[in-house]
């Protein structure tokens, strides 16, 4: 059995944060630390084929699931607080729905419970598009995204997956060619009669559109306890973008 790399921060009640797609828990470090001054036991994870977790050819969110739930076995924590981010979101509701015992309080980043249909194949390509047999440094592969991907703060985001593979090697610490293939399960939406009744909150940027207000009625059917809030000015990527209000909300429903 493969374990979760993970970053631990703090003591206290256990809470789990959970990255989205092409995204790794040090996308969270400054959050986490945040979150341990108020008293939790932050754990920062690296879901698999993200990260410094294990690569796998098999990919699916009953298998993120039951990863997440061997990573709390192993840690010893009967019950958790979790935070999942889009992907990660999706992963967090699945457990939620699926081992309801174990979950206390559940945040849900930007995401619903429904199907999305396949979107990141820009990103995809220009990812593929980097040849690091040409490119040697940060700057470089900047610049080469640059001709796929228009947006800094995106390109930025893919490129913290940077690393040396070998001294003379940059690459991806992602496992590229698994989840290029995995679009279809990346959209997959929460099976359906599934219900978590404990205390959840979904937070949603306001100029994102992963939740709109026609998602409230499928979003009280899994989670009937659910309230869902707004993050001004911040779109997909909510809690990097307005820090200051997704940590004043989420921790106030963790700590409620």
């Amino acid at each position: 059995m493969q374990i979760l790399k993970s970053k631990i921060i703090g003591n206290g009640k256990p809470l789990l944060i959970l990255h989205g797609f092409l995204g790794m828990s040090d996308n969270w470090k400054t959050l986490g630390t945040k979150y341990a001054d108020l008293g939790f036991e932050v754990h920062l994870l690296d879901l698999r084929n993200h990260g410094k977790s294990f690569h796998s050819d098999d990919f699916s969110y009953e298998l993120m699931v039951d990863d997440v739930l061997n990573y709390i076995d192993l840690h010893d924590l009967e019950s958790v607080n979790i935070i999942g981010h889009s992907m990660g979101g999706k992963v967090a509701m699945l457990l939620a729905v699926s081992k309801p015992e174990v979950v206390t309080r559940l945040l849900v980043a930007d995401i619903a419970p429904k199907y999305y249909p396949p979107h990141h194949q820009t990103i995809i390509n220009g990812l593929k598009a980097l040849d690091f047999n040409k490119i040697s440094s940060r700057t470089e592969a900047d610049e080469e995204l640059s001709k796929h991907i228009n947006d800094w703060g995106t390109r930025q985001f893919l490129l913290k997956n940077l690393h040396w593979k070998t001294k003379e090697t940059l690459g991806f610490r992602f496992n590229l060619p698994v989840l290029s293939e995995a679009q279809e399960e990346i959209g997959e939406a929460l099976p359906s009669q599934k219900i978590f009744n404990g205390k959840t909150l979904f937070l949603r940027g306001s100029k994102s559109e992963y939740i709109s207000p026609n998602d409230t009625d499928l979003i009280k059917a899994h989670f009937p306890s659910a309230i869902i809030e707004i993050i001004d000015n911040a779109g997909h990527w909510l809690h990097a973008e307005n820090p200051t209000q997704f940590f004043e909300k989420s921790s106030k429903f963790l700590n409620n």
